[in-house]
């Protein structure tokens, strides 16, 4: 159980190294979700990795929850980048290409292609 414990611990210090965004500082639509929303499955992911790897005949806890973790954190992640792009605000200029921004004051904005919009 103390191993299980340690591998719970080690997965949420992982996770929680994670949940610091350089480039949100000041934006109005809140943090970068896919982040955030990773490390928290990732959290989750392992504590039930933990739970399900003990109960399981002759199971290992912290493999459990290393599995868990990567698992949760993968399927966060995904969630939390859907719901970045969900929070883009789309623009069109005079020639009529369109540009996203992730902020509000149109300081982070990208052409539809990838390249940054200056």
């Amino acid at each position: 159980m103390k191993k299980a414990i340690i591998a719970i611990g080690v997965a949420g210090l992982l996770a929680s190294a994670c949940a610091s965004d350089p480039y949100n500082s000041g934006y109005s639509n809140g943090p970068n979700q896919a982040v955030r929303q990773g490390a928290v499955g990732a959290g989750l992911g392992a504590v039930a990795g933990a739970i399900i790897g003990n109960n399981v005949g002759g199971g290992n806890a912290a493999t459990g929850a290393l599995i868990g973790g990567l698992a949760g954190g993968a399927v966060g992640a995904i969630r939390g980048s859907n719901q970045d792009r969900n929070n883009q605000q789309r623009y069109r200029d005079n020639s009529g290409s369109y540009y996203y921004c992730y902020d509000g004051r149109q300081n982070e904005c990208y052409w539809e292609n990838g390249q940054r919009r200056n």
